[in-house]
């Protein structure tokens, strides 16, 4: 039945489609009201396939980035230009979209793990677990589940793997993107890290100018680039090379001052 189809995760659609929908009641003020998402590259969006795509992002906090993604990436293909004005656009979401997730976080609690269901690839970090730092190898079970996901839909990866900007990107992207040759989209968001708590569950200051601009897909050699000619490209265009610390903003800075005071202060 049409009704208890699944996607190749075993994830009735039927129920991941109300849990999209619901989520976005829930969460569309926090981009359009207390705060103002401004966007850019709608139009990258609707001229892509509809599968093999890999989205690579910065990362500002766990969760409000990569819903603030799934309004977007909806209003574009739903027609909107740079906006997602009129929430009607949620009603038919696009179902093959997922992201990668640490399995650790999205085990935590009956919330996380509904934000699992609505699309997690959940994968064993190699170098992080419980709030200590591991030495452990790929499991080869999450490249197979990134490989079907992108064979299914869209996949968002954040390869830094922390919160924290200007850290390096994990090799491992890289290995995916030559593995699986997905359409590789950059998207560059800010905002997010002043205007939310570190989870980005929690509204922290209103007003804040968020943004998310969709790049143009990069030019990839899938068989003869390197994998760290394939991660410089991806720290430029995601704008999380070192180079670009020399032009951050002092908003920026007392952010991170303020996110590390935190940090501290729960240790």
């Amino acid at each position: 039945m049409a009704l208890f189809k699944r996607n190749p995760f075993g994830h009735i659609l039927f129920i991941k489609k109300w849990l999209i929908r619901i989520m976005a009641l829930i969460t569309h003020q926090r981009y359009k009201r207390f705060n103002k998402l401004e966007i850019e590259g709608s139009d990258i969006i609707r001229n892509l396939p509809d599968r093999n795509v890999l989205f690579v992002s910065n990362h500002q906090t766990y969760f409000a980035d990569v819903v603030a993604m799934f309004h977007v990436f909806n209003a574009s293909l739903s027609g909107r230009e740079n906006t997602i004005k009129n929430l009607g656009y949620i009603w038919k979401p696009k179902l093959n979209m997922y992201y990668i997730a640490a399995a650790e976080t999205m085990k935590k609690n009956l919330m996380t793990k509904v934000f699992a269901y609505a699309g997690s690839i959940s994968v064993e970090r190699t170098w992080r677990s419980e709030g200590k730092d591991v030495k452990r190898q790929v499991k080869m079970s999450d490249i197979s589940s990134i490989g079907k996901a992108l064979d299914d839909g869209w996949v968002i990866t954040f390869p830094q793997g922390t919160t924290t900007p200007w850290k390096p990107l994990r090799k491992g992207t890289s290995h995916i993107i030559k593995k699986y040759k997905p359409i590789v989209v950059p998207v560059v968001i800010d905002g997010f890290r002043r205007s939310f708590d570190k989870k980005g569950l929690r509204i922290k200051k209103k007003g804040i100018l968020q943004s998310m601009v969709i790049k143009e897909p990069l030019d990839i050699d899938y068989e003869n680039e390197s994998f760290d000619s394939i991660i410089e490209k991806l720290e430029y265009a995601i704008e999380q090379h070192p180079s670009f610390l020399k032009v951050i903003s002092k908003k920026d800075l007392l952010a991170m001052e303020e996110e590390n005071k935190q940090r501290k202060f729960r240790v």
